[in-house]
């Protein structure tokens, strides 16, 4: 079979997750299998924008078979990301000195057309593809992968880096059992996934926690205590408290940290304020631990890396059919096409009738409702 000569450009933006190199490997591969060239963007669409930034890196990388050997298994992104300077709303400073927001979608299609190329594979989360289906709309030819531990983008079952997120929170809870335990206290662990509580829910739940706090059931903690009390009277001294960072109490907002121009906000805080008002709601000592970035790092589950290899062999064979303003999405068992439209214009939240909501609460987890 012959297969016309392409020439494709791959990049990676907003926060890393596991599988990223996988999914450029099995990119790399399954194009040059056909004859095509590969390169990478630097840095989001850095390498494209502004190289002169990357001092003593090319804005662009040539991506051969040698460059993705034996990156399958090694967590973040060989080509770098970014979440600062979205092209969408690029922060630039004017002549009178203040910062403002400009489109720079269009040098992006320009720079696209000057080199050559003939396909862009997107990887990334909303924020990734939301500029991937504008870029499309404009002509570009984009296949977007779905790639964020948060689980939140659209029309796909799942995305990559949300399994090896969820082992890792879950081994981290199981770790603190036995401290707080021993020391009678209740812990209270707080992970990433913005305004979803994907994480929160499947660690907490595959852990054992005691209570479990997510965006999309505001909290009331006096029911939360009323839990911790109820497992002090059967003589289990000690509660695990885990808490989605885009929790909220009943009537209350999200704890965030603060805004920085031309970047999403900052969420943080949430586990420090569900730990010091269960102190106060129950006498007893509470520590908070807040996993962060932690589970964003190291190495992707065997899950994520089969399907991160299935998405970017996807995305070739899409570019091949001309399928292009989409998504790769699993369907299971197969990977489907969706338009990038679809995959963005809704966040996937946990849906309050999820079999995995039904469990926890069949198993007595608290979820402060």
């Amino acid at each position: 079979m012959t297969h016309s000569s392409k020439k494709i450009v791959i990049n990676t933006g907003g926060g890393d997750a596991p599988g990223l190199n996988a999914v450029i490997r099995a990119v790399v591969v399954s194009a040059i299998t056909r004859g095509w060239e590969c390169y990478g963007i630097r840095d989001g669409y850095t390498g494209l924008l502004n190289p002169e930034t990357l001092p003593e890196q090319p804005g662009l990388i040539p991506l051969t078979l040698e460059r993705v050997r034996g990156i399958t298994h090694i967590g973040g992104t060989i080509l770098g990301t970014t979440n600062r300077g979205n092209p969408l709303n690029f922060p630039v400073v004017g002549a009178d000195g203040q910062i403002r927001e400009v489109d720079r979608t269009d040098e992006i299609i320009e720079a696209f057309r000057r080199h050559g190329f003939d396909a862009l594979v997107a990887i990334g989360g909303d924020g990734s593809l939301t500029i991937a289906n504008v870029l499309a709309k404009k002509g570009l030819p984009v296949i977007g992968v779905p790639k964020t531990i948060d689980n939140d983008l659209d029309q796909t079952v799942v995305t990559f880096g949300f399994d090896s997120a969820v082992a890792f929170a879950t081994d981290c809870v199981d770790r603190l059992h036995s401290t707080a335990e021993a020391h009678s206290r209740v812990m209270v662990v707080e992970v990433m996934g913005r305004y979803a509580g994907w994480i929160a829910l499947y660690a907490g739940v595959a852990s054992t926690a005691d209570a479990i706090l997510i965006p999309e059931i505001p909290y009331d903690l006096e029911k939360v205590a009323a839990k911790i009390r109820e497992r002090e009277a059967r003589g289990r001294h000690f509660s695990i408290i885990v808490v989605a960072e885009g929790a909220k109490p009943v009537g209350g907002t999200v704890s965030i940290i603060g805004k920085e121009i031309g970047r999403q906000e900052r969420l943080g805080g949430a586990g420090q304020f569900v730990a010091e008002s269960l102190a106060a709601l129950t006498g007893k000592e509470t520590r908070s631990v807040v996993l962060g970035h932690l589970v964003r790092g190291g190495t992707p589950t065997a899950f994520d890396r089969l399907v991160s290899l299935r998405f970017g062999a996807a995305a070739i064979r899409g570019v091949e059919a001309g399928q292009f303003g989409t998504m790769v999405a699993l369907d299971p068992p197969d990977v489907k096409y969706v338009p990038l439209e679809l995959a963005t214009h809704h966040m996937k939240l946990v849906p309050l009738d999820s079999d995995v909501i039904q469990t926890g609460r069949d198993l007595g987890i608290c979820f402060g409702d």
